[in-house]
């Protein structure tokens, strides 16, 4: 049987954590979703004036980027060159997530949505940098 490294609650805090202050440093209003390898949520914070419809698309990004273990920026680039993978069942292939990797394994991703898609993306490796 092999050992697996899994994220803890205080790993998802303290992301959660870098996530805020960089929204906040920066004046966006976003919501915040961490997941774990499955896609499952851990943290989850929907800032005061975030758009509503980010509550939705945060978990579904970070979901897309857990499952397939890459930013979900790769999935909206794919999209443009063979638009058969906007079907694909894996969460939402948007800008604004980033898998959260240790020695190969992805533990699960940080999803962020509310404001420009690079924006949002910047918030989500404010978190994965916390995480070190």
């Amino acid at each position: 049987m092999r050992a697996k490294t899994c994220l803890t609650a205080a790993d998802a805090k303290k992301m959660m954590a870098a996530c805020l202050a960089a929204a906040e440093k920066n004046k966006w209003n976003v919501t915040i979703a961490i997941v774990d390898d499955a896609g499952l949520l851990l943290d989850f914070e929907r800032m005061d004036g975030a758009p509503p419809i980010s509550a939705t698309v945060a978990p579904g990004k970070a979901q897309c980027s857990a499952l397939t273990r890459q930013p979900s920026r790769f999935w909206e680039e794919r999209i443009k060159e063979r638009p058969a993978y906007a079907t694909f069942p894996a969460g939402l292939p948007l800008q604004g997530a980033v898998p959260i990797m240790h020695q190969g394994e992805c533990l699960g991703a940080i999803g962020v949505s509310g404001v420009q898609a690079a924006q949002d993306e910047q918030v989500a490796q404010a978190g994965l940098a916390a995480l070190g």
